[in-house]
């Protein structure tokens, strides 16, 4: 995507110099075209196990989403990542070596990437440019998220520059996060990503054990225009059917991406029908239209941070730092 709309790419990079105060040193394959990257996952692996191998670097921010990346899981130097653990993030297709990297013991970053949500920085509000700041660069003991009051899905055309940075029409956060079941306050590791592609992930052995999903804050999201009410219910019922509902200690669903009102409406009926009805689990904390995924600003949730579910309060926090 850089090499076909450079100039959104450069207005990422610039807004990672100018406003967060960051040296930008881009990989090799960060500008390659699609053919290229595709052609060759190894070569984009190996821009990742070089991220990670120099020490100059001290967070690494995917460029954008895509559809394959899966096929770098293989080629990928889980020693050398191990032994040099730093900051990564991403969302979307990102998914792959995020929960692959946080299945090993890697704290990892499901957000905003350079191109989508960076890059339309001046065009969101300013608490988000805050949030980043504060869940990466000046961590505290604990870190509570709060609802943006305003949300955009989409972009406009980016084959005209003259779109560059902008944003579709803003609307209001007047429903904020959707408390569907739960009470009390429960606790437990971040955990997730794209609907979509932790599905491709299932039964390779990039994806966890059903007991890794002890203890854990399970958040989901979908990718836009693509996942019906009716996938998303049989991908939960699949979650179930694994005993994964039974371990996990919350469900957090991202706002949905190009849902009408009736279609959320929907979805959130079909996923208490699923958790509730189908597996009469009455208790566990279900929350909906949460601020994460493709709409924007999205906050940046940490992979194996504790975090804390209150569900009488109706308050979502880190009970840890962001970056250990």
């Amino acid at each position: 995507m850089p090499s076909v709309f450079p100039h959104i790419f450069d207005q990422g990079i610039h807004i990672l110099e100018q406003e967060l105060n960051l040296k930008v040193k881009e990989m090799d394959t960060a500008r390659a075209a699609a053919e290229q990257l595709h052609q060759n996952p190894k070569q984009r692996a190996e821009d990742i196990n070089r991220a990670f191998a120099d020490p100059e670097i001290k967070a690494i921010f995917s460029s954008i989403g895509g559809d394959d990346s899966i096929r770098i899981l293989p080629y990928l130097d889980t020693d050398l990542i191990m032994k040099n653990p730093k900051i990564i993030m991403g969302h979307r297709d990102n998914t792959t070596f995020l929960t692959y990297l946080n299945q090993l013991g890697m704290v990892t970053y499901y957000g905003p990437t350079v191109m989508a949500g960076i890059s339309q920085l001046h065009r969101l509000e300013e608490n988000y440019k805050r949030h980043i700041q504060d869940l990466l660069f000046h961590p505290s003991d604990t870190y509570e998220f709060q609802p943006y009051t305003q949300w955009s899905e989409g972009y406009p055309d980016w084959a005209d520059p003259n779109n560059t940075g902008e944003i579709n029409a803003n609307k209001l956060n007047t429903e904020g996060w959707r408390w569907l079941q739960g009470e009390g306050i429960n606790s437990g590791k971040l955990y997730g990503g794209c609907i979509e592609v932790l599905e491709m992930l299932k039964g390779t052995r990039f994806f966890c054990d059903v007991e890794f999903f002890n203890d854990k804050i399970l958040f989901l999201e979908n990718a836009e225009g693509t996942t019906t009410v009716e996938h998303i219910r049989r991908t939960i019922r699949s979650y179930g059917m694994q005993g994964m509902l039974e371990r996990i200690q919350a469900l957090l669903i991202g706002r949905a991406r190009d849902y009408s009102d009736q279609e959320k409406q929907q979805l959130d009926d079909a996923i208490i029908s699923v958790v509730r009805d189908e597996f009469q689990n009455h208790t566990l904390p279900v929350i909906t239209n949460v601020d994460f995924g493709h709409t924007d600003p999205m906050f940046i949730l940490p992979m194996g941070i504790r975090t804390e579910i209150n569900c009488d309060e109706k308050r979502i926090r880190l009970v840890e730092p962001s970056v250990l």
